[in-house]
């Protein structure tokens, strides 16, 4: 049997797989898994799932795969973690600008595909849960694979 040799962009991939699906709450109503990566990743404070949460979900799982971090919650944070590339492989980190391309909003998720028009990334807060969803390719301020720690 051959052996797969674990990258981070694999391991990644995998861990944040394994959340797909996970989905906030309606009304006051909390999920407990999305809470749980604010707190593990040293933001106990928040105390709703309405929260962005994809850079703490990015976060969250690169901590568990041991990998780069930026530590922070602002999508953007994600320009300065690891090394820009231009070319992502599935499992590299893919920022966007959200609003304007000058606000400091943002999205961060992990790279799966990309077409002429679209990017699709695996992510945290893609209409409030964990999945696959497609991102204008205009949109993206960068790529950014990471490494173990």
């Amino acid at each position: 049997m051959k052996s797969i040799l674990l990258t981070p962009r694999y391991a990644m991939l995998l861990r944040a797989m394994e959340l797909y699906g996970v989905t906030e709450l309606p009304g006051r109503e909390q999920n407990v898994t999305i809470l749980k990566m604010f707190k593990d990743i040293g933001h106990p404070w928040v105390q709703d799932d309405e929260t962005s949460w994809c850079s703490a979900f990015v976060n969250w799982v690169a901590q568990y795969c041991n990998c780069q971090r930026s530590g922070k919650l602002d999508a953007r944070s994600w320009l300065k973690v690891g090394t820009e590339i231009k070319m992502p492989h599935q499992g590299d980190i893919v920022i966007f600008w959200r609003e304007s391309i000058n606000s400091w909003k943002g999205h961060v998720g992990l790279w799966i595909a990309s077409n002429d028009t679209h990017v699709y990334c695996l992510g945290g807060n893609q209409g409030n849960q964990v999945n696959i969803s497609a991102y204008p390719r205009f949109q993206v301020l960068g790529y950014r694979s990471l490494e173990f720690i």
